[in-house]
């Protein structure tokens, strides 16, 4: 087992792995960026490294910054966590030529194979595993994309190579949308995977999203702690084990809001004949150590509730996630086994410590994401906020996974999750009581969070009957219903230092050879300590050091001209595309640049008419809420 690792992440997925290491009795690294000086996942672990400024492809994207972090602390490998660079093979393959560092994952050739959509159909479809009607080669002209509609009928989704979670994805509901869709596609693809390949799917009209978690050995390494295995040995089915499935059909805008397992709507044989696909898939892609092999299933839209979907229920593979996912505590409640240690194990060379027969579904779980948004307000994430009060469930069958404490201010220039709250009880009926009860106990003061829309899901019909589909939130919803689940359980974000006593926290950050060293002193009565101008420590009354801002995008600084106008970024995201330059003229209404925020493109349009005095952002360029886009004349 390895001495050091190094958790290349943040927020509650680092201390999860952290926790991990910690039962192993294996020491654990933190990077942060300046956003994060007081992260949770820092004060957790055993020491902590600044890898840069608050924008992430400057600190937790920036793949040199983080192994020479494990040099400096002489970690032996390195855990990525999921999201920022835990499915990059570049840097996968950075890790395994690093000296004396482990790579905990797959091996990056199987991370390339499978995270290039087209190549990863290929592989599936070749070890016999369905696939959806689509393309196996990146299409380049809207001219394939309408041939496509016209031989496999509309909608058509047009995918980003490298894509996930409906990022790079497109849905083409006739001919006429193709080209608008082709070029936003491509657009997202370059943006956020550096790669503009795109390919073509037939669109399902009633989906369920069902997942498998699986865990491969090295039969490189089998048997041994100096690899006593068949180094040229190809990964078998033998060496796959699946863990179950997961349902995370409940989604918005194709991002999971509620997962569960096992679904509500498999019968035991498709159950079966999905998760034999997916050791099977796995296993041709010679791929090693924890993933996920998603799928899509055909629902019946006049199922009863009683009846499960039958052996011969058609379903498709969608992709394999080449890391551990948000929702693998669902698994890990069901079987027992911490796939995290799974991971460890395996990149150590220690092996599984499981087989297939060893697992064993009890049970029933759910996972619901505690995020800062306000589902009322069309999910909009929160842009500052601190807990003022934060007292998680307890008791029986609840797990609650999380790296915020009361006091913390969010950090939003990542992500809106605060915790996670996984909810078991022995059927699903229980559970669903159970995580009434546990949702009502969540005690959340200071920031908005989507906890009312969860309650309210809990007695939703669709969702109750487990009978709902990835389109369910999207198309079918009640969003008045929505509104009144905020306005009877919600609450309001509350900027920090509103608190009547006067408390001020002085913390020093002191950095020597880029590791963390914090020194914290509280006084009463003290005057706050004072900040320069302009600066602001996320609301806290400058209490706290100023938090790191970009300097990608417009600043304080800019000048308007009398008259003129400036169009600021609402908030946090990265610019897809700059619609106008200076000079032009635009007419109130009209789109001046394209903003991704929380995996969505939002248009951002000029208030009123006028003349582009300048342009301060460029495609690619992360803008934080309140920097100047374009300055109007």
């Amino acid at each position: 087992m390895f001495d050091k690792v190094l958790v290349a992440n943040r927020g509650e997925i680092a201390v999860r792995v952290m926790r991990a290491c910690e039962e192993l009795g294996v020491d654990t690294v933190a990077v942060y960026s300046d956003a994060d000086k007081h992260g949770g996942h820092v004060r957790y672990a055993d020491e902590a490294y600044n890898v840069g400024p608050a924008r992430a492809a400057d600190s937790y994207l920036d793949g040199e910054a983080v192994v020479e972090a494990a040099r400096s602390a002489g970690a032996d490998a390195i855990h990525p966590g999921y999201g920022f660079l835990a499915e990059n093979a570049d840097f996968a393959a950075r890790v395994e030529a690093a000296e004396g560092i482990t790579w905990v994952g797959p091996e990056s050739d199987a991370m390339e194979r499978l995270g290039e959509k087209t190549h990863a159909r290929r592989v599936m479809d070749d070890a016999d595993v369905p696939i959806v009607p689509g393309t196996t080669e990146p299409v380049t002209d809207v001219e394939a994309v309408t041939e496509f509609g016209d031989e496999h009928g509309y909608p058509v989704a047009i995918k980003a190579e490298g894509g996930g979670g409906g990022r790079g994805m497109k849905v083409v509901e006739s001919a006429d949308e193709a080209e608008e869709a082709l070029e936003s596609a491509k657009r997202e693809g370059e943006a956020y995977f550096s790669n503009d390949s795109v390919y073509l799917e037939r669109y399902l009209q009633t989906p369920r999203h069902v997942e498998v978690q699986i865990v491969a050995d090295d039969p490189a390494a089998a048997g041994s702690d100096g690899g006593s295995g068949d180094v040229d040995a190809p990964v078998t089915e033998s060496d796959v084990v699946h863990l179950g499935e997961r349902d995370c059909s409940l989604q918005r805008r194709h991002q999971k809001v509620i997962e569960e397992g096992p679904s509500p709507a498999l019968s035991d044989e498709l159950r079966e004949k999905i998760g034999e696909a997916a050791r099977r898939g796995v296993a041709a892609a010679d791929y090693t150590n924890a993933g996920t092999v998603e799928f899509l299933v055909e629902e019946d839209p006049d199922r009863d509730p009683s009846e499960p979907l039958g052996p011969d229920t058609p379903f498709y593979f969608l992709e394999v996630n080449t890391r551990i996912q948000v929702e693998h505590t669902v698994t890990e409640e069901l079987t027992g086994i911490d796939i995290v240690k799974e991971q460890l194990r395996v990149a150590s060379g220690e092996g599984l410590s499981v087989s297939q027969d060893d697992v064993e579904l009890e049970g029933h779980a759910i996972e619901f994401r505690i995020n800062a948004e306000d589902a009322a307000n069309d999910f909009q994430p929160a842009n500052e906020g601190a807990l003022e009060t934060y007292d998680p469930p307890g008791g029986i069958g609840v797990r609650v996974d999380d790296a915020l404490r009361q006091g913390d201010e969010l950090v939003t220039d990542y992500d809106s999750m605060i915790a996670k709250l996984i909810v078991w009880a022995p059927d699903r009926e229980e559970c669903l009581a159970r995580s009434k009860r546990a949702l009502a106990e969540y005690d959340l003061e200071g920031v908005v969070t989507i906890v009312p829309f969860h309650r309210l899901m809990l007695d939703d019909e669709r969702f109750v009957d487990g009978t709902h589909t990835t389109k369910y939130l999207d198309d079918e919803l009640d969003r008045d219903l929505v509104a009144e689940a905020q306005e009877k359980w919600g609450t309001e974000s509350a900027s920090a230092g509103d608190d009547d006593e006067e408390v001020t926290e002085r913390e020093f950050t002191v950095e020597v050879n880029g590791k963390r060293f914090d020194v914290e002193l509280e006084e009463r009565g003290a005057p706050a300590i004072p900040v320069p101008e302009g600066g602001a420590g996320g609301g806290s009354g400058g209490q706290r050091p100023p938090q790191a801002k970009s300097d990608d995008g417009g600043d304080d600084g800019v000048d308007v001209a009398e008259g003129g106008e400036s169009i600021d970024a609402e908030m946090q995201g990265t610019i897809l595309s700059v619609d106008v330059d200076e000079g032009d003229e635009v007419a109130a209404g009209d789109v001046v640049c394209v903003l991704e925020a929380m995996k969505m493109e939002n248009d951002v349009v000029a208030e009123r008419g006028g003349t582009v005095a300048s342009v301060h952002v460029g495609e690619g360029d992360s803008v934080d809420m309140g920097d100047v886009l374009i300055a109007l004349e």
